[in-house]
């Protein structure tokens, strides 16, 4: 088995149904099973052993994750906003893959001698291309091979099996649940593991996806009433800008569950998406590409308990991750591997089949028990519900008590003239590293960096409170809304003179 058995399922199921793209016009699974099938057999053609994509979320993403998966060989979806340097080193990974890419993406895969389809051409090609039944490889091949964003450390690929993908899904999707009306609005980029966990599941249920290439706020808006969509997968920064950007109008009268993921959800924005869409249903999910997609989930009855609660440890689950999937266990180690008791913070460390834990060129870095470190660090209280506290590589190490910043960044944005915020270490000769912070302020905000400081002080001891906290138009963030620190930090170094 491998992810080709979910499109032969869909096909089978409920081949006319339109699963990709919009309503008028759109792929139904029968299509795309045959289009993919042409595509694998020009891949096996090809001699090619993987499959590079560069270039935004489409339709062909779809097809080009099951061709790949039908010839047997890994879809590797590059980072299409890379310089030339980074992204040069990671095609070289790859010297005898082929290409499928946006036009103006095609001339830096073929400047690495590598064949190149843009992506009119592989569609007009797969539609010349007779669908050849092939037999699928089985599960223990790499399914994608996708890169790390690198927001730490260089980008290390992560090796996603098929039989990693299979397992989230089956463990989380029911076969055709969804309804022929139902359709996901997905907004992100193909590079990340939530797109392509999303492909597979939405496919599997029967959902359509509706595919925005690029987001904009009132474009998001404006698509999901002309395609009526039902669910929408979005990142902290989209529904934030979603909530704010839109001056009036936020009624989108087909929509039911919005999940979100992949960075920290800012309190006061996920309270006022349940203010303005009361009959959406809410998801936290947490999870990484080591991982598969996700892992943990704060559901909809969990988001409802929490904001109408006056309890400031039930409101306060808001900000989980929510209960770990039943398939995966967890457990909080310290740094000598000593699990740790509920409530303690350390390292969290997970085990079940969809984690893969492994990376190209480097191998498994799963334990001997098969428990493999995320690389987060976060609690469980009471009854399980699972705490981030941001990554371990971000702790600042100050006087020698290790600080968490995102601790400091919950403060911050709980203040009314915060929009957005990070805190770093800076290098220090007294304390090793010391605190700052920059800080996005709200319109018409007043405050200023002292005013800040202290209002950290009064919630936080005063080792926890930053030295200096200076305002920028924006902070340094990815494509998933996750903030790159070590740019934040570069720059704060850099603004010392």
């Amino acid at each position: 088995m491998n992810l080709s058995l979910l499109l032969d399922m869909a096909a089978e199921g409920f081949g006319n149904r339109t699963v990709l793209g919009l309503r008028d016009g759109g792929m139904t699974a029968a299509q795309l099973r045959s289009s993919s099938l042409s595509g694998a057999r020009l891949l096996r053609d090809a001699g090619a052993d993987a499959l590079i994509y560069l270039g935004v979320n489409s339709p062909n993403f779809a097809v080009s994750l099951f061709a790949a998966a039908r010839a047997g060989i890994p879809l590797v979806p590059l980072n299409y906003r890379l310089g030339d340097e980074q992204l040069a080193q990671l095609i070289a990974n790859h010297p005898n893959a082929v290409g499928v890419a946006d036009e103006q993406y095609c001339s830096r895969l073929a400047a690495a001698g590598l064949r190149v389809w843009s992506k009119q051409e592989w569609s007009t090609t797969l539609a010349e291309q007779p669908p050849t039944e092939l037999v699928a490889p089985d599960a223990d091949g790499t399914a994608v091979l996708i890169y790390t964003s690198g927001t730490t450390s260089a980008p290390k690929g992560v090796v996603i099996r098929h039989r990693h993908l299979l397992s989230y899904v089956f463990n989380t999707v029911e076969f055709g649940a969804a309804g022929p009306q139902d359709a996901a609005l997905i907004s992100v980029p193909p590079y990340h593991i939530a797109a392509v966990a999303n492909t597979a599941s939405n496919l599997y249920a029967g959902r359509r996806s509706i595919i925005l290439e690029q987001f904009n706020p009132a474009e998001w808006l404006d698509v999901a009433r002309r395609e009526q969509a039902t669910n929408a997968l979005v990142v902290p920064t989209m529904l934030a800008r979603i909530m704010e950007g839109a001056d009036e109008d936020l009624h989108v009268p087909t929509l039911r569950n919005v999940a979100y993921g992949g960075a920290a959800m800012p309190p006061k924005v996920i309270e006022r998406a349940l203010t303005a869409w009361p009959q959406v249903d809410f998801v936290n999910a947490y999870g990484l590409t080591e991982t598969s997609s996700t892992i943990a989930v704060l559901g909809p009855e969990d988001h409802r308990a929490a904001f109408a609660s006056d309890d400031q440890l039930l409101r306060a689950r808001l900000q989980s991750a929510g209960q770990v999937l039943p398939t995966v266990e967890v457990q909080i180690r310290d740094d000598d591997d000593n699990v740790l008791p509920v409530g303690s913070i350390g390292q969290i460390w997970v085990r079940g089949e969809q984690i893969s834990g492994e990376y190209a060129g480097s191998g498994s870095a799963l334990d001997e028990s098969g428990y493999f470190d995320t690389r987060d660090r976060g609690y469980l209280d009471s009854e399980s519900y699972l705490f981030v506290a941001g990554r371990a590589d971000d702790t600042i190490i100050r006087g020698g008590e290790n600080i968490a910043p995102a601790e400091i960044e919950a403060v911050l944005l709980r203040h009314p003239d915060v929009a957005d915020a990070v805190v770093v270490g800076i290098p220090d000769d007294e304390w090793g590293f010391r605190i700052e912070s920059a800080v996005v302020l709200r319109a018409a905000a007043v405050s200023t960096p002292p005013d800040l400081i202290s209002y950290v002080r009064k919630h936080l001891r005063g080792s926890k409170t930053p030295e200096r906290i200076v305002f920028w138009h924006d902070l340094p963030r990815n494509d998933i809304g996750k903030i790159v620190r070590r740019e934040a930090q570069a720059r704060l170094l850099s603004e010392h003179g």
